[in-house]
C-alpha cells in the first residue's frame, strides 16, 4: 500500500512517503514568515501548501495515481474520539471555521484536496490534539462557566503508547500509562485501558509552563490584569501562548541555548528550567492520583526529551510512581502512516466524524 502522510506545522510542513511500514521519502517543507504574511487566516494557506506538496512530489518521481491513502494531521475543530476518521466536506468546512486556528487544521483540508484528485483513493485523519476521552470528573472545574476540556498532543502520545506496548509484549489498552509530551507546549494525560482519561489544555491555559506556553496562571490575578489597561486581548493572549513561559522568563525557546547559559553560570536561567521541571513533575504525580497509583509506566516524549539535564532532574521526582522510559522526539508521519495502514488492511474500523454530532463522546 502507497501512503501520503501530510504534517502541517506553523513554519513548516512535512510530508511523508509510505509504501506499507517502510518510509520511502520523508520532508520538511519550510515557510517564510515573508511566504505565509500575504494570508489573513491559516486556513487560507492551503492551496499554497498544495501546491508546495504536489511539486515536492514531482521532483522526487512520485505520481499522485500511486497512492491508496492521504492522511493528515487532524483538526483542532471539535472534540472526539481517539482513531481514524475518513475526512468529509462537513470536517474540512469546520477546520477552517476552528476556534483554535492553527496550521494543524490544515492537514485533513490537504488530504482531503489531494486524495480527491486520485481515483479509488481515500482521505483520512487520526488522533487530532483535541481528542477527548475525559472521564466525567476531569471535565468539571471550580467554574460551571468555564469547563475543563482537552487540547493535548494526542497523536504522538497514542503511536508512543502502542510502541512502548509493542516493546514490552503488551497491547497500549491492556496498560496504565501517564504519557508527558515535551514539546514547544507541554501535556500530561492518564491513560487508563487505550483511554486518556485525564489530560491539559497544552494549547492556551492549564498545564505546567512550557517554552512558549504560560500554562495554568492565578486567576485573580491574570483577571486584574484584563482590566488594568495596560495590554489589548491579543496582547494578553500572545502572554498566555505564543511568548509565554521560557520565552517570557529568558527571552528564547531554544534549549540549548539556555543550558549553555547554564553551564555558563546564569543561576536565572537555572532557576527557570528548574522551575519548568518541578511544575511537569507536579503534574505527572496529579495523573498518578487519577489512576489511583495503578501506572505500570511512565513515558517521556518530545524533543525536550532529548535533553539528559531536563530528563534526569525529572526523573529523580516521578520514578518513585513508576519506571520511566525515555521516547525523544515525535513519532508523527510514522504515526499517521501506520493509521492509515491499518484501515487500509481492514485492521482498524474508520470512524464517523458526522456521527459525533449526534452520539455522546463518553458513553
Amino acid at each position: 500500500m502507497r501512503i501520503l502522510a501530510i504534517n502541517p506545522g506553523s513554519t513548516s510542513t512535512k510530508i511523508a512517503v509510505y509504501e506499507d511500514t517502510k518510509p520511502l521519502f520523508v520532508k520538511s517543507l519550510s515557510h517564510s514568515a515573508e511566504d505565509l504574511s500575504i494570508f489573513d487566516k491559516v486556513s487560507d494557506q492551503y492551496g499554497f501548501r498544495k501546491q508546495l506538496i504536489k511539486d515536492e512530489l514531482a521532483a522526487n518521481g512520485y505520481n499522485l495515481a500511486d497512492f491508496d491513502a492521504v492522511i493528515g494531521r487532524g483538526p483542532l475543530s471539535k472534540p472526539v474520539e481517539g482513531g481514524v476518521y475518513v475526512v468529509t466536506d462537513d470536517m474540512v468546512h469546520e477546520a477552517k471555521e476552528a476556534e483554535h486556528q492553527h496550521a494543524c487544521d490544515l492537514g485533513c483540508i490537504l488530504a482531503f484536496d489531494i486524495a480527491s484528485e486520485i481515483p479509488g483513493s481515500i482521505s483520512l485523519m487520526a488522533d487530532p490534539g483535541v481528542v477527548d476521552e475525559l472521564c466525567p470528573y476531569a471535565r468539571i472545574s471550580g467554574s460551571p462557566l468555564m469547563p475543563r476540556i482537552a487540547i493535548w498532543h494526542a497523536l504522538n502520545q497514542r503511536a508512543i503508547a502502542r510502541r512502548y506496548a509493542k516493546s514490552i509484549g503488551k497491547k497500549y489498552k491492556d496498560l496504565n500509562l501517564i504519557i508527558c509530551h515535551l514539546g514547544g507546549g507541554i501535556s500530561v494525560a492518564a491513560h487508563e485501558r487505550g483511554r486518556a482519561i485525564d489530560t491539559n489544555n497544552a494549547l492556551d491555559g492549564e498545564g505546567p509552563f512550557s517554552p512558549e506556553r504560560a500554562g495554568t496562571l492565578p486567576s485573580a490575578d491574570l483577571i486584574k490584569l484584563c482590566y488594568s489597561g495596560k495590554y489589548t486581548q491579543e496582547q494578553l493572549l500572545k502572554r498566555v501562548a505564543g511568548q509565554a513561559g521560557l520565552a517570557a522568563h529568558l527571552g528564547t525557546t531554544d534549549m540549548r541555548e539556555i543550558l549553555r547559559r547554564i553551564e555558563a553560570g546564569d543561576k536565572h536561567a537555572e532557576l527557570i528550567i528548574n522551575a519548568m521541571i518541578y511544575h511537569i513533575a507536579k503534574y505527572i504525580a496529579a495523573e498518578g492520583a487519577v489512576l489511583c497509583g495503578d501506572v505500570d509506566a511512565i513515558l517521556l516524549t518530545g524533543g525536550i526529551a532529548y535533553s539528559d539535564y531536563v530528563v534526569n532532574r525529572l526523573k529523580r521526582r516521578i520514578e518513585f510512581l513508576a519506571p520511566v522510559h525515555v521516547f525523544p522526539g515525535e513519532d508523527e508521519m510514522e504515526a499517521l502512516a501506520l493509521n492509515a495502514l491499518a484501515v487500509l488492511r481492514g485492521e482498524v474500523q474508520v470512524k464517523s466524524y458526522t456521527q459525533l454530532d449526534q452520539e455522546p463522546i463518553v458513553q
